[in-house]
């Protein structure tokens, strides 16, 4: 089988490991040999292509803010940045923004959140019950204080065009894509040897843990580390409705059931009521009748006459310390990063956690935008970063 030897090696090519591979790839400073392990190449259960695929300046912790006002400069921006032979990518963004409501004793946290979102320059509209009457009349406000409204820079795109236009031009920029999977990871001396299913091996100077759900955890095993992080599922239903919602942004609903339109249709979701760690992919179709259903025709009326559509079920890599990501190195282990327990904001957050990886891995440290709140010092410390607008 033979062994080859590369500069760095990312194990996990759906959107987060793609993203670090081009961005490295790209980088001026960057000259050597990178190899993305994916042990699913046609990607079908990978989160990347099973997401809502949205993203959102409404966090409460500014890291979240900053990174997702990168993300949305380059998703305006893909068809330049991330084009290849002429073709230009296409994910069809929609800056629907996002509203979130709250009731009467939540209000404070909205009023907090926005406060911190404005300091940071977020479009972001705090509007009171009259106001989102006015705004949105075919919303239910009995129960409401207020909402906050994103006027630009949030919505939903194409996820899984993303990923694939981040592994396209990682590939076109020279990158490689294995085909595999990683069952061993050890130090050989200066550089990380992995062993692949298939017998051959990798020699890499840096490693990039980037598996997220389906393996991250048990590669961070590998090398020593017991991190939080944890499959769980989520389940994503579809409907018709009879009645037309104009201006329906992608609205959190104080439960956290969220609702979006999608073409003509709408897609819908929530935490479910209990979140065990799971590995299936089957959807509970009484969530939906019992719980999201009643939910969002309470919200919005117009929902109480509806045609269900498909549903799907993906999984999360979710860190179950604070519901953030770790990104960065390793202390004490030389050349090794990561980028997991992302919690369902992966996708909006793969392109500035790309390139602070790669400005890691070229630089030593960050560059562009500070990412050490996200380091994993923070657990071994137990200093959780606290994200109130978790979805």
């Amino acid at each position: 089988m033979g062994t080859k030897r590369v500069d760095v090696a990312i194990i996990g090519g759906a959107v987060m490991g793609s993203s670090v591979a081009f961005h490295l790839a790209a980088h001026s400073g960057f000259s050597g040999s990178i190899a993305v392990i994916e042990k699913d190449p046609s990607y079908q259960k990978c989160a990347s292509a099973l997401s809502a695929a949205s993203i959102r300046h409404q966090f409460s912790a500014p890291i979240n803010i900053q990174i997702s006002q990168m993300g949305i400069d380059f998703l305006r921006n893909i068809g330049d940045i991330l084009e290849v032979d002429g073709e230009r990518p296409r994910i069809d963004l929609n800056e629907g923004g996002y509203l979130f409501l709250a009731t009467p004793e939540k209000r404070e946290i909205l009023e907090r959140n926005h406060k911190t979102q404005i300091e940071l320059e977020a479009d972001i509209a705090f509007l009171e019950k009259d106001a989102l009457s006015e705004k949105f009349p075919w919303l239910n406000t009995t129960d409401l204080s207020a909402g906050c409204h994103g006027l630009s820079g949030e919505g939903w795109f194409d996820g899984y065009g993303l990923m694939q236009a981040f592994r396209r031009k990682a590939r076109a920029l020279g990158v490689d894509y294995v085909s595999d999977t990683v069952s061993g990871l050890r130090p050989k001396a200066a550089n990380w040897q992995l062993t692949l299913n298939s017998g051959s091996t990798i020699e890499a100077g840096v490693v990039v843990n980037t598996a997220g759900a389906s393996g991250g955890a048990a590669i961070c095993a590998k090398v020593g580390l017991d991190l939080p992080i944890h499959c769980r599922k989520r389940m994503i239903f579809t409907f018709d409705c009879r009645e037309k919602i104009p201006n329906l942004p992608l609205l959190i609903d104080p439960t956290g059931a969220y609702v979006r339109p999608e073409g003509n249709r709408f897609i819908c979701g929530s935490a479910p009521l209990e979140d065990p760690d799971c590995e299936d992919f089957e959807v509970d179709h009484s969530f939906f009748e019992e719980f999201l259903w009643p939910t969002l025709a309470h919200r919005i009326p117009a929902f109480g006459a509806i045609k269900p559509g498909p549903s799907w079920a993906g999984h999360y890599d979710m860190n179950l310390f604070d519901h953030n990501a770790f990104v960065g190195s390793v202390s004490g282990l030389d050349n090794f990063h990561l980028a997991l327990g992302f919690s369902g904001h992966g996708l909006q957050q793969s392109p500035a956690v790309g390139r602070g990886i790669a400005e890691q891995i070229i630089f030593g440290g960050y560059r562009t935008l500070d990412l050490s709140p996200l380091g994993l010092d923070r657990f071994y410390q137990n200093r959780p970063l606290h994200e109130v607008n978790v979805v």
